[in-house]
């Protein structure tokens, strides 16, 4: 988003006075992402320091209370998960990330390759011995020490005989350790049984969008 000359001096009138992103965000009715961008290198007047600082550390406080409370009540939510759970979740991450022509998931999270593993060993009965995992990293990573992660990650031993795929440039403000790929061999069934889940739930949730783009007012 592109600010006019008024606008910019605007929000680096506020910014020296104090105000806080979300502040300035709301006064002006501009993005808090363009308003980052815009006070970047702003220095806060030293009389007004204090007011800022005051503002950041209540900021703080407010967004750790709210991360209590959103913890709590996801224990409370979230007290065991079934079978069926993990079979859902697994099917919500595949439709999500996975290849829609054989059965492979890539991604740089590694809770997400965790997680994802764990169903696939434990909802699908997947063995280790069916599972392949590849790497995907820049060339400016360490290739051990991205081996070595990964291992800790999958649970499955990764050495110099693991498919790695090294792309030219680096790669900034991204996991360090580059992408890995978990690849079920022979997985066309497990890859069936997954969209038949999603088709399932398409199904099943068919009727409510029809409700709703019914009960939608036309404009």
């Amino acid at each position: 988003m592109s600010l006019s000359g008024e606008e910019i001096r605007q929000v680096i009138y506020l910014r020296k006075r104090g105000h806080s992103i979300p502040e300035i965000s709301r006064e002006c009715k501009i993005s808090k992402s363009t308003i980052s961008r815009h006070v970047r290198y702003i220095v806060i007047l030293p009389k007004y320091y204090g007011r800022w600082l005051a503002r950041r550390n209540a900021s703080k406080i407010m967004s750790e209370r709210d991360w209590v409370e959103a913890r709590t009540r996801a224990k409370k939510t979230v007290q065991s998960i079934t079978h069926k759970d993990l079979v859902l979740i697994g099917a919500a991450l595949y439709w999500a990330e996975g290849s829609k022509k054989d059965f492979g998931l890539s991604n740089t999270d590694p809770v997400l390759i965790r997680i994802f593993l764990f169903i696939l060993r434990n909802a699908f009965d997947v063995k280790d011995i069916d599972l392949k995992v590849s790497l995907r990293i820049y060339e400016d990573l360490d290739k051990t020490a991205c081996l070595r992660f990964w291992s800790r990650v999958t649970g499955i031993k990764l050495n110099k005989s693991t498919s790695i795929n090294i792309l030219h440039g680096s790669k900034k403000g991204k996991l360090k350790y580059g992408m890995c790929r978990v690849r079920v061999k022979r997985g066309g069934l497990l890859l069936k049984k997954i969209f038949s889940i999603i088709n399932q739930i398409d199904v099943l949730t068919a009727p409510v969008v029809q409700r709703i783009e019914r009960e939608t007012p036309k404009l």
